[in-house]
């Protein structure tokens, strides 16, 4: 209980020692070390390292994690070393939607039919995206956590104890300048005309008093001194450290570049893929051609209508197609077709032949050549 007791008096007196120094130093009544100007920039250059690290570390969670209310609740399911609920994200969600829909429609119709389709890519885009952000995560994300909770928090520490010792080595100097301050003014010679000599004594007395006291300040000066030079190599080291942090953010941030990079392809790819599928549906926007056939008798394609004598023209086939029904003829892309309309056809539709082949085909998928 004493060695308790003993040490929280001592600790009670060396923070009030330093706040001693530090208010002094505020008001310009004492002196401050300075460190060397090498040190000051690893000092900024830390500084700014952190401050831009944090600032990119969040806007890259919002990047990542629009959702405040879902980072707020990752947060906490990592604090609390559980694993994150596994949900479906907005793109998912949405291709869900729209196959529900499109079995509720009728997945035969052309609106149906569509809904499938591009339901079925939202959700490969949805899956797309959880793996860039799982990837990001931990490829980007991660280090500059580590960063910010792990190296930062060392040196911000290192550099409170360095501050400590600073303050500690400028109080023993300013202790030691007042003692050798009083210790000249004890030492000098007393006018024996003037001077009594019991105060002459007491003079002398105080001379050696004071001279003890200067060499303990000397001591506690160097030991200070010694103690300030430690840390400040320590948090060098540290604060130097910095470089190899910026190499491996540098590796980082190529790493999210590419999984960015891979994760738009990806995307692009799927859409390219769906608006090749949808681009085969152009009746769905020009009007069902059989509506307009279904009043007027027999169908143009009926195999009693022969092809009329002129007007037949070749045409190339720019994509592929594949024939709705058995009226429709399936076409492949970059080969030639013989076409012609007959009477009460649809403008978006022509009679194709391709040997003893014949049946509709749209205009949208020809090069009509002369």
């Amino acid at each position: 209980m004493d060695f308790n007791v003993k040490k929280l008096a001592s600790d009670a007196g060396i923070f009030f020692t330093r706040a001693i120094q530090f208010t002094g130093e505020k008001f310009g009544q004492v002196e401050k070390t300075e460190l060397d100007a090498h040190f000051e920039n690893l000092l900024s250059r830390a500084d700014s390292t952190k401050n831009w690290t944090e600032k990119i570390f969040r806007q890259t969670e919002v990047l990542l994690q629009p959702n405040p209310s879902s980072r707020i609740e990752e947060f906490l399911y990592e604090k609390l070393d559980r694993t994150v609920p596994s949900r479906p994200n907005n793109e998912e969600l949405l291709g869900h939607y729209m196959q529900d829909a499109a079995k509720d429609f009728g997945p035969g119709t052309p609106y149906g039919d569509t809904l499938i389709k591009v339901g079925d890519c939202e959700r490969r885009l949805g899956s797309v995206q959880r793996e860039f952000l799982q990837t990001s995560a931990i490829g980007f994300l991660t280090p500059l956590r580590n960063f910010l909770e792990g190296d930062w928090r060392t040196i911000s520490k290192e550099r409170r104890l360095l501050e400590n010792r600073r303050l500690d080595l400028d109080s023993c100097k300013a202790r030691l300048k007042k003692a050798k301050l009083a210790e000249s003014k004890a030492a000098a010679v007393p006018d024996f005309q003037e001077t009594r000599p019991r105060n002459y004594v007491l003079s002398a007395s105080a001379s050696a008093l004071w001279s003890e006291e200067v060499d303990k300040a000397e001591h506690e000066l160097r030991v200070a001194q010694t103690e300030f030079d430690r840390q400040a190599e320590v948090t060098r080291l540290l604060l130097e450290g910095i470089s190899s942090t910026h190499v491996n953010h540098l590796r980082c941030l190529h790493e999210f570049v590419e999984a960015q990079t891979a994760y738009y392809k990806q995307c692009h790819l799927h859409m390219q893929d769906l608006q090749k599928e949808l681009d085969r549906f152009p009746n769905v926007f020009a009007g069902n051609p059989g509506h307009s056939m279904a009043s007027g008798g027999s169908s143009p394609l009926d195999p009693e209508v022969q092809a009329p004598a002129t007007g037949t023209r070749k045409a190339k086939v720019l994509y592929d197609y594949d024939a709705a029904d058995t009226s429709e003829l399936s076409l492949l892309a970059d080969e030639l077709i013989t076409v012609y309309t007959v009477p009460g056809m649809d403008s978006d539709w022509l009679v194709g032949e391709r040997g003893n082949q014949k049946g509709k085909v749209p205009v949208t998928y020809l090069e009509l050549l002369s």
